[in-house]
Parts: C-alpha cells; sequence; structure tokens
C-alpha cells in the first residue's frame, strides 16, 4: 500500500517515460506553497568555507554597527545630527544583514534549502524597506553635510532636534509606504515556479517564477523606484557638486582638508551603496551570470553593511577618540557610566 508521497513519486516517473512536458504541466497544476533557494553550488568543502567566512562577517558586523550606535548614545561630542543619522545608518545594516545572513547560511550548509512562499515575499518586503531606508538616511545625511559646508552659520538653527527627527522618521514612513506599494499586484501572482538561483528572496526571482503577466508590476517597481532611488541618488549628486565648488573655494589648505574631512566618509558609502545598487538592479541583468549576481548582491547586502562601521572609525577623528576611551574603561566603569 503506498503512501501519498509515494504514489506522487511512482506518478511523476511513468509521466516522465510518456512525456517531460506532462510532468511539468502535473507539478503547475499544484499550488506552489514552498521554494527552494539554490544559494551557492558550491562543492561542499567550498560551501563550509562560505559559511565560516560569513558568519564571521555577520558578527563582526552587528559588533561594529552596535558599537556606533553604543558611542553616539554614550559620548556627549558625538551628540550632533550627523551621529545621529549614522545611528539610524547602523539600525539598517543590521536590519539587512538579519534579514539575509542566518537564512543564507542555512541555504549554504545544506547546499540548499526550502523556504515558504510566505516566508519569501515577507523576506523580500522587509529586504525592500531596510534598502529604501537606507537610501533615504545617505540622502538625509548628504542634506545634513551641504548644510554644514555651504552654510556654516544658519547650520545650528537649521538643522535642530526636530528637523533631523522628522527627517529620520520620514525616512522610515516612506521606505515602508512605497515597498508594500506594489503588494496588491504582487499577491495576484501566479507562481508555477519553485526553484530560485539565489540565497535570498528578491523581486526578480520571485517574477520569474510567475506565470501569469506581471507587466504591470514591473511598472510599478520601475516607479517607486524614482522617488526610493532616482531622486535621492540625483539629489546626492547635487549636494555634492555644492559641496566641492565650497571646498574649492576655500583659501586655506587646511581649511579645505578639514571640510573634506567631514564628508569623505559619507561620500566614501554613498559611491559603494549606489555603484553596487546600480550594477545589480539597473545595469541588464542578462549580460551577467546568476554567479555574477549573486556575488555582487553580497556586496550590498553583506560587506556594505560590514565595512560602514570600520569607513567611519577609521575617517572620522570623533569616533575614533570615543572609541579609545570607551575601550579604556573598565567593565565597571563602563556599566557606572
Amino acid at each position: 500500500m503506498y503512501c501519498d508521497t509515494d504514489y506522487r513519486h511512482m506518478v511523476t516517473k511513468n509521466a516522465m517515460v510518456e512525456s517531460p512536458e506532462k510532468v511539468l504541466n502535473m507539478f503547475n497544476e499544484t499550488e506552489v506553497v514552498e521554494i527552494l533557494l539554490l544559494g551557492f553550488q558550491n562543492p561542499q568543502n567550498v560551501n563550509s568555507f562560505l559559511s565560516v567566512l560569513f558568519l564571521v562577517i555577520y558578527i563582526l558586523t552587528l559588533v561594529g554597527n552596535l558599537l556606533i550606535i553604543v558611542l553616539v548614545a554614550k559620548f556627549q561630542r558625538l551628540k550632533s545630527p550627523m551621529y545621529f543619522f549614522l545611528t539610524q545608518l547602523s539600525v539598517c545594516d543590521i536590519l539587512v544583514s538579519t534579514i539575509i545572513v542566518p537564512n543564507m547560511l542555512h541555504v549554504i550548509i545544506n547546499g540548499g534549502s526550502r523556504i515558504s512562499l510566505t516566508g519569501c515575499i515577507t523576506q523580500f518586503y522587509f529586504f525592500s524597506i531596510s534598502e529604501a531606508t537606507e537610501c533615504f538616511l545617505l540622502t538625509m545625511m548628504s542634506y545634513d553635510r551641504y548644510l554644514a559646508i555651504c552654510h556654516p552659520l544658519h547650520y545650528t538653527s537649521i538643522m535642530g532636534f526636530r528637523l533631523y527627527l522628522q527627517l529620520i522618521l520620514i525616512s522610515w514612513l516612506l521606505s515602508c509606504i512605497l515597498s508594500f506599494s506594489d503588494a496588491p499586484f504582487l499577491s495576484v501572482l501566479e507562481f508555477c515556479g519553485r526553484v530560485i538561483d539565489h540565497y535570498f528572496c528578491d523581486l526578480a526571482p520571485l517574477i520569474e517564477l510567475s506565470c501569469t503577466k506581471h507587466t504591470l508590476l514591473e511598472l510599478v517597481d520601475l516607479i517607486i523606484g524614482i522617488p526610493c532611488v532616482g531622486v535621492p541618488f540625483f539629489f546626492i549628486i547635487f549636494t555634492y557638486v555644492s559641496i566641492f565648488i565650497t571646498i574649492l573655494g576655500i583659501s586655506s589648505s587646511i581649511g579645505r582638508q578639514k571640510a573634506f574631512s567631514t564628508c569623505s566618509s559619507h561620500l566614501t558609502v554613498v559611491c559603494a551603496y549606489y555603484g553596487t545598487m546600480v550594477v545589480v538592479y539597473i545595469a541588464p541583468t542578462k549580460r551577467h551570470s546568476f554567479n555574477v549576481i549573486k556575488v555582487l548582491s553580497l556586496l550590498f547586502s553583506m560587506l556594505c553593511p560590514f565595512s560602514n562601521p570600520i569607513i567611519y572609525s577609521l575617517r572620522n577623528e570623533d569616533i575614533k577618540i570615543s572609541l579609545k576611551k570607551f575601550l579604556s574603561k573598565s567593565p565597571r566603569g563602563i556599566m557606572g557610566n
């Protein structure tokens, strides 16, 4: 007597003998409730090395970003809008890493892993919110640097507590609204495919699994990308053009160097973040193999969150001084203060 699984296996085997198309149609008629993430198709020893490497990077990412948050909360010299924005950027980096890396490690260790369709879509939405918020935060930080360098006398009066708190709230709110704007269009798709050749659930692989027309969803996604990525990107370019013009107008070389050092960390992060996003999402994906797309996706899903605290720590004197004070104190002194 056969159980249900054995019966399906027998029917599938017989159908394969008759016609491969019959097997495809048979699976398409069943509702898709699980997705198989292939991850990185490497030998087991390579996957073992990658899992250890990515776990170390993930732990260091959490430690580095949490350290930035603690330093800004603890030291008075870091009580300024720029560092408050930086803590929010660290929160985004922690969220992005936590949304992607733990499940990715499970996929790599097992050479592929199943995830429910609901869980796959949920991962995509939380990832979208974190990435969109990071876009807006980098924009707000560029505006902060623009005011500090181009309008230093009015900086304190303009960038007060109320304004930068509103900018933070707007960044999170807008990212949530824009990220869920395509939810009605994604929810009506019928999925036929069950395999994603990636290590996490992104929109493009999800669309490839659908067996219904998704032109409207792609159009909505393109429209959402304008206020989410396009407008922030061009605004950042505008602010930095103004910043460079102002810096070049400073007569003192020391003054120019000091002014540039205040925005060099942010500029480095912007170039790394938007550079990888442009290659992955805007450049024609057909020119790249799946493995290339996976590697490029690692840059903004893992390496950017990992490197951001390092970039700001190495290039920022206030953070380096605060870090030295924090590390020089005993655990008892840290708890006491």
